[in-house]
């Protein structure tokens, strides 16, 4: 599956900002559908992920509340909708998918094996 991420961009803190993942080759409903994030000068972390069945979503910590993960099966494409933006949100966000993951994994970068590009979100006044 190929993956594109996009959606980015500038926004002013309490601010929202939805990010779109198309996916072409595969149907999204076949894979674990996840974002990530990087912020500068940081290590890539989880922010949501949403399980194949399409029954189940985890979020970090960090954005329970305000972020939602969800996905159009008939376009192929997952979205983060972010609400509530802080600063501290600012960091480019990567979508990732992957087929065989157990629960126990689906918030480690490093087990997905497929990505899109980054899409960079800043937020600031």
């Amino acid at each position: 599956v190929q993956l594109q991420a996009f959606g980015g961009g500038f926004v002013q803190p309490g601010e929202s900002l939805r990010l779109s993942c198309a996916a072409s080759g595969r149907a999204v409903r076949d894979y674990h559908m996840a974002w990530f994030r990087q912020a500068p000068g940081k290590e890539r972390e989880f922010v949501a992920v949403m399980k194949k069945s399409g029954y189940t979503t985890i979020y970090a910590d960090s954005v329970k509340g305000r972020f939602t993960i969800s996905r159009d099966n008939a376009k192929n494409t997952m979205y983060l909708q972010m609400d509530s933006l802080k600063p501290e949100d600012t960091a480019v966000y990567y979508c990732a998918a992957d087929k065989t993951l157990i629960h126990s994994s689906l918030g480690q970068a490093e087990q997905y094996d497929y990505w899109g590009q980054g899409t960079l979100v800043t937020v600031s006044s």
